[in-house]
């Protein structure tokens, strides 16, 4: 997939949009992106960074970061995608303005969203304005009980089936490989220690099963704890993959962790011995944990 950052990096070609920030990439995002691949013809993206609602000075807990969405965008055949940064400038524009700006100056015929989709300045624009402005306008199917506020809200708290329910996938968590405490590999089972983007929503605390994607190709299942590791006293969250048959270095290398199954809240255990039973019986369970 091509990924520009301007209008005059794509070419003006006739082609279908899908428009929206699509953090997530959930399954209504997917109705209107599938839809927008089968109309055709070259089906792009027009989507936002930062988060619009950030920029408007709301803090939002982002389910994916630019990276991992345009991976997903990918995936569900999109060809280009424009990725437009959103400012308080961009935020003033007339409806209009928008459309003869970013979709006719990249050859947008047609665009692909839902029946509320609004756009441009206080939301003034519609899909009855896209065809007042000559861009013919198609509905996307609706996907019910769908949104990435109540995705969000399962994930914090905990629930990674319900929400990979709603997105159509697993939840996942993204970071880069950065230097720990050493302890895991003293105990047999050496995790890595995940730095995540401070914008990213982070699941509940627990213990989780699941797989990592990273580095390289090849999958592996990881049991993975998110919290403060309680039974050293900590205090400062930790988000540690254990990658199950994996041997290698993972420093500086980026992760993505789905999120399979939330298996246990984290503990403090009487001894030693018993945080190592009870991990052992996580990666068993992990081993036996199905992809939702």
């Amino acid at each position: 997939m091509r990924v520009a950052h301007a209008p005059g990096e794509l070419e003006a070609r006739p082609r279908t949009a899908a428009i929206g920030t699509f953090d997530g990439v959930h399954l209504g995002h997917r109705a209107v992106i599938r839809a927008a691949v089968e109309a055709g013809p070259l089906p792009t993206v027009v989507t936002f960074h930062p988060h619009p609602r950030e920029v408007l000075g709301n803090r939002v807990a982002l389910l994916s970061t630019l990276e991992r969405r345009l991976e997903l965008l990918a995936d569900l055949g999109v060809e280009e995608t424009l990725v437009v940064e959103f400012t308080l400038e961009l935020a003033g524009l007339e409806p209009e303005a928008f459309v003869r700006g970013y979709l006719e100056a990249i050859g947008v015929e047609q665009v692909v969203a839902g029946a509320g989709f609004r756009f441009g300045r206080r939301r003034a624009g519609s899909l009855e304005t896209l065809e007042q402005l000559g861009v013919r306008a198609l509905v996307a199917p609706q996907v019910e009980g769908v949104s990435s506020t109540l995705i969000r809200r399962l994930l914090a708290d905990g629930d990674v089936r319900g929400a990979a329910a709603l997105l159509g996938r697993p939840a996942e968590v993204e970071g880069t490989v950065v230097s720990g405490d050493g302890r895991g590999g003293t105990l047999g089972y050496p995790t890595a220690n995940l730095r995540t983007d401070p914008a990213l929503l982070v699941p509940g605390y627990g213990i989780y099963a699941g797989s990592a994607l990273g580095p390289g190709p090849e999958r592996h299942r990881a049991a993975l704890s998110i919290g403060v590791n309680p039974h050293y006293g900590g205090a400062e969250r930790r988000i540690e993959p254990y990658l199950l048959d994996f041997d290698g270095d993972l420093y500086g290398q980026r992760l993505v962790v789905e999120l399979w199954e939330r298996l246990r809240d984290e503990a403090a255990f009487a001894s030693e011995a018993e945080l190592v039973a009870q991990i052992a019986r996580d990666v068993e369970a992990t081993r036996a944990a199905t992809r939702p």
